[in-house]
């Protein structure tokens, strides 16, 4: 069983547990290779957190590689970055794959109930419909507009009925330095001699992977002190934007980073964009209750930028 054997990241060490600074759980990170599980591994290793993190299966994670992985292993808690690039950074996402996802985090639940292990879920601003204009509160209802906020919304309820030791972490508009995620496929149409266009009237959170992750680490540290802070929580970066604000400010640092010739995006109404059915208009979260429990303050995305710009770059 090769594909599914959990291999120890480097920054996963022993740890004395006596050591009131030591992270006592035994962390394990499903999607260590994409670009948020990277970035948690990245910050983890500054502070000697250290994670399991398996090689998927050829096919991905499903309920039975997972059921397999869980027996065996039996960590302290699991972080479900998985589908991170489906639900977050995909163009768009078919059916059946997102059926499948979500049998395997049902599964997943079930797992973590019956071996009582913490889980650490993450979700999305899509859960909402972006009919109104204020921040969404974790108060708010559910009301999905496309496939992918809805299987969302159905993962979030499973979870929740199936395992109560969760964290479910809504996200707003994340932005990695994958070449295919949401910014590189932004950066590829800016250097297409052709017109192409933005919402200037959808707004949200950018949310730079690193202050996820910063997000994530900061969590599963309080809960590594036995701190029952079970449930929901919002997150996104400082300072709610436009879609269109959003590319301007990308498309400047790029060109001061890169040295390109660089198209600015044009301004276009979200109600005639081609995902204006499935992506929320107004998506900006409130994130009181995670600085309230927590202490998590929100941390401005444009500062982040140079660095995930520099990132991509290096990639490319």
């Amino acid at each position: 069983m090769p594909g599914i054997l959990p291999t120890v990241a480097p920054s996963a060490v022993a740890h004395d547990s006596s050591d009131p600074l030591k992270m006592r759980m035994r962390l394990m990170l499903l999607g260590g290779g994409n670009a948020l599980g990277q970035a948690l591994i990245r910050l983890g290793a500054e502070e000697d957190i250290g994670f399991l993190a398996p090689r998927p299966p050829e096919t991905g994670w499903d309920a039975s590689s997972l059921t397999l992985l869980l027996d065996e292993t039996r960590p302290d808690a699991v972080i479900n970055l998985a589908y991170y690039f489906d639900w977050f950074q995909a163009e768009t996402v078919d059916e059946a794959r997102l059926a499948g996802q979500e049998r395997a985090v049902e599964r997943l639940a079930e797992l973590c109930q019956h071996h009582d292990i913490l889980l650490l879920q993450p979700s999305s601003y899509r859960v909402f419909d972006g009919a109104r204009a204020t921040a969404y509160s974790e108060k708010d209802e559910p009301m999905p507009l496309g496939r992918r906020g809805q299987a969302l919304w159905r993962m979030e309820q499973w979870v929740r009925a199936t395992c109560p030791r969760h964290v479910l972490l809504r996200f707003g508009w994340l932005i990695d330095d994958s070449l295919e995620g949401s910014l590189g496929r932004f950066l590829e149409r800016t250097r297409l001699d052709q017109e192409f266009f933005l919402a200037d009237d959808r707004r949200g959170n950018p949310t730079p992977v690193d202050d996820a992750a910063r997000v994530i680490l900061s969590v599963l540290k309080q809960l590594d002190c036995q701190a029952p802070l079970w449930g929901t929580y919002h997150y996104g970066g400082l300072e709610a934007t436009t879609t269109l604000a959003l590319g301007q400010v990308i498309v400047a640092e790029a060109r001061a980073l890169s040295g390109q010739n660089l198209r600015d995006p044009s301004a276009q109404a979200h109600a005639v964009r081609a995902d204006a059915s499935e992506e929320p208009q107004h998506a900006v979260l409130a994130c009181k209750k995670i600085l309230h429990t927590f202490g998590i303050k929100p941390r401005a995305w444009r500062a982040a930028l140079p660095t995930l710009l520099d990132r991509y770059y290096r990639r490319g």
